[in-house]
């Protein structure tokens, strides 16, 4: 929440003030740019606020799942290219790369939560042998506890 803040404190303030300084291809992209970044960081809000909710026992993890279907965690359209990221301003950029590391730690932690592991970060659980091994480690543990 504290990069939500961040984000339009500079867009409404020094960001402003970079934008008048830009080309107008800079300017369009900047546009895009920031455009993409806030709604990227609604829709993490979004995320987070549905799983404070139903960690407060406000919703129930099924209401999560249905209105989180409401929510876009990965970007709809490609990365913008090198090129075109190079020429924004440098706040605007570094709060681009935080969100997109944000993003990418959520999904993470989504996949983990849902048992999707969508981003294929993470192996499967048969084929990581160290999960095998706890997986055996509580089997045994259960058969001995009275």
């Amino acid at each position: 929440m504290r990069l939500v803040e961040e984000t339009a404190s500079y867009l409404d303030g020094k960001g402003r003030e970079d934008s008048k300084q830009l080309s107008r291809a800079a300017s369009l992209g900047y546009a895009t740019e920031s455009m993409r970044l806030t709604t990227r960081l609604m829709q993490l809000a979004s995320w987070l606020l549905l799983q404070r909710a139903v960690g407060e026992g406000e919703l129930s993890r099924l209401q999560a799942e249905r209105d989180k279907a409401r929510i876009t965690l990965r970007d709809a359209q490609p990365p913008s290219p090198r090129e075109a990221i190079a020429i924004l301003p440098s706040g605007l950029v570094a709060l681009i790369h935080r969100s997109l590391r944000i993003q990418e730690r959520i999904c993470h932690i989504d996949g983990q939560i849902t048992g999707s592991f969508k981003l294929g970060s993470a192996p499967a659980e048969d084929t990581n042998p160290v999960n095998k091994q706890i997986t055996q480690l509580r089997s045994a543990l259960i058969r001995i506890a009275p």
